[in-house]
């Protein structure tokens, strides 16, 4: 298999940020064991199942909640088809990292290469460190812009791309589904997080359709796979 090719990326846009969450709401105290949690999310399947990942103390930081990860990636073990929820050998990219939640969890499930993106600085330290800690040799982390790397990645080379980008800037979730889509796998998914649902025309556009969906609170989660695929598609080839 050709591996892809992911260059580093020269932008450094500002911080990714999302929407404020409750403990930010003006004239709640703040609970110091309710805080502790809440800067924590838990990988959930596959060798480091139940690690904990810290959410640092940024602005309005969204890491996908461990719930939504977890239904993601049965929907994901469902199209490998290898059992165990593995994605053995799968080539990923996590376009807007943050905690690095989606990425390491396809990692800790037997991706063979997954690169995580992120522009803050803090945040791709931490990553640097979460990967140290955890030995994960198939993981790299690129300080950089997402949708430039997939832009720049080997066409129909990747079987995941996970797009998760802050909820209050719109304007990149084209650019990023267009990347996305000349990146995949005839065979490959997207993950799409937004705060509304998009549907089959308006993803048409990117000859991408919607495969699964799910709504937990505020967040909108689809799979998405390739317009021309079946229902029950195959899992990826070598």
């Amino acid at each position: 298999m050709r591996t892809p090719d992911f260059p580093s990326s020269s932008s450094r846009p500002g911080p990714r940020v999302g929407p404020t969450g409750k403990a930010a709401k003006a004239g709640k105290p703040s609970n110091p064991q309710h805080d502790k949690r809440a800067h924590e999310v838990r990988i959930v399947g596959g060798q480091w199942k139940r690690t904990r990942l810290a959410v640092a103390d940024k602005p309005g930081l969204r890491p996908t909640p461990d719930r939504v990860r977890e239904t993601l990636f049965n929907w994901l073990a469902s199209l490998a088809g290898a059992g165990g929820g593995e994605l053995p050998g799968w080539h990923c990219v996590d376009a807007f990292a943050g905690t690095g939640a989606l990425g390491l969890e396809a990692a800790s499930r037997g991706a063979g290469l997954v690169l995580l993106c992120e522009q803050d600085a803090d945040l791709v330290a931490q990553l640097q460190k979460t990967k140290a800690k955890l030995a994960a040799e198939a993981v790299r982390i690129e300080r950089g812009n997402g949708v430039t790397a997939l832009e720049r990645a080997v066409p129909q080379s990747l079987h995941l791309v996970l797009l998760d980008p802050p909820f209050e800037t719109p304007a990149l979730y084209e650019p990023a589904l267009r990347a996305a889509a000349r990146a995949l796998r005839p065979e490959g998914a997207v993950y799409l997080e937004a705060a509304r649902r998009w549907n089959d025309d308006e993803l048409a556009a990117f000859g991408l359709r919607v495969f699964r969906h799910l709504k937990a609170g505020a967040v909108h989660a689809h799979l998405l796979r390739a317009v021309d695929e079946g229902e029950a598609g195959a899992g990826p080839s070598a």
